[in-house]
């Protein structure tokens, strides 16, 4: 509720006070213009064309807008395109009030990103939208960070293994230049060797190279069997090290609508976690099925057994069965599953082990 220049009570927000929120009438003005004016949200009323008809003050601070001149503008028109895109195929008018991440323009022309709350209001046949916005721009920034972190531990910790792996190439192509420096005369099939190793060694430093990149926000349809083989090759040498076998079963190609960089990393944490658990030689196995309902990855694991009063809390930010454990990796899994409408399950194997679920539904 804002008063004119001469004081009196703007009848528009009176009306929106006293009419559609009741309860905010016994409510002075000055109690409110603190609330509006000392807000870290900005709280939104549109029409039923999308137009605003009430702006808390907090968006001229920030924003940079005054209200005045957002009064009857379109909200679509402050937004990306692809996220108004978004909201109008995916706001559903019967559910209660829906959150949705939205970039929205400033006053200088730069996007910040909101967690925008909107909720449809019906009010003696007229049609509303309430709505709020929260800054999130500094919790996306830690969440980066977090993963950022977390990508460069797992480089890290799978550096060893990749070095073993990339010696035993680069031995063999020590020896046959050695051979060819002598004056070996077959050269043709040792050529071809060589270059075998050499593609060998290129394939395994890509995989390495993805984990450190930002992660990406590109979706598209992809091949969830190319994936998880992706993801063997890269973890195999770590799985060797603690004479561990690194299996992939499936009995078809399974296709998702996906951010591959994402997903490969999900199911590269689940991996390494599995050998980080198992203490002795063992088998894990990664198994795909697909029916018409979902398409399923199960990463079973040897390790030790995780206590079922603590599976719910697995995913939990900084908790860890293990010593050295940030707790990260699932964390940051489980969010990237979110973002996918896929779900993270944890069972306890009947015999040994745990087997993780990723389940993503088929639209």
């Amino acid at each position: 509720m804002r008063p004119d220049n001469d004081g009196a009570v703007n009848q528009e927000d009176s009306y929106l006070h006293n009419e559609i929120f009741p309860e905010l009438s016994s409510l002075t003005p000055a109690m409110l213009s603190w609330v509006d004016k000392n807000s870290y949200d900005i709280i939104l009323v549109l029409n039923k064309d999308g137009r605003f008809i009430f702006l808390s003050e907090s968006i001229e601070r920030i924003l940079g807008f005054s209200v005045e001149k957002m009064i009857g503008e379109k909200w679509y028109e402050k937004t990306s395109a692809a996220d108004a895109l978004f909201i109008k195929k995916n706001f559903n008018h019967a559910d209660p009030a829906q959150v949705f991440s939205i970039n929205v323009l400033n006053d200088k022309g730069i996007y910040i990103m909101f967690e925008c709350t909107i909720e449809k209001l019906v009010d003696k046949d007229e049609v509303y939208f309430i709505s709020t916005l929260k800054d999130v721009t500094d919790k996306k920034e830690s969440e980066e960070m977090m993963i950022r972190s977390e990508k460069m531990s797992i480089a890290g910790q799978l550096a060893a293994g990749i070095a073993h792996e990339i010696r035993n190439p680069l031995t063999s192509l020590k020896g046959f230049l050695q051979l060819l420096q002598a004056g070996l005369t077959s050269k043709e099939e040792y050529y071809q060797i060589m270059l075998e190793e050499i593609e060998k060694m290129e394939s395994i430093t890509s995989e390495l190279l993805f984990i450190s990149k930002p992660l990406t926000d590109n979706k598209k349809t992809e091949a969830i069997n190319e994936m998880i083989e992706d993801v063997v090759m890269l973890m195999k040498p770590q799985a060797k090290l603690k004479d561990i076998q690194l299996g992939f079963e499936s009995e078809e190609t399974a296709f998702i609508y996906c951010d591959r960089s994402q997903i490969k990393q999900v199911i590269l944490n689940l991996v390494k976690n599995g050998i980080e658990a198992m203490d002795q030689p063992g088998t894990i196995v990664i198994r795909l099925e697909a029916n018409h309902e979902s398409v399923i990855i199960r990463v079973i694991d040897e390790g030790g057994d995780i206590p079922s009063d603590l599976i719910n809390k697995i995913g939990e930010p900084f908790f860890t069965t293990k010593q050295s454990g940030t707790g990260l990796g699932l964390m940051i899994s489980k969010q990237i599953l979110a973002q996918h409408n896929a779900i993270l399950d944890i069972t306890q194997n009947k015999d040994r082990g745990s087997t993780f679920h990723i389940i993503f539904p088929v639209k």
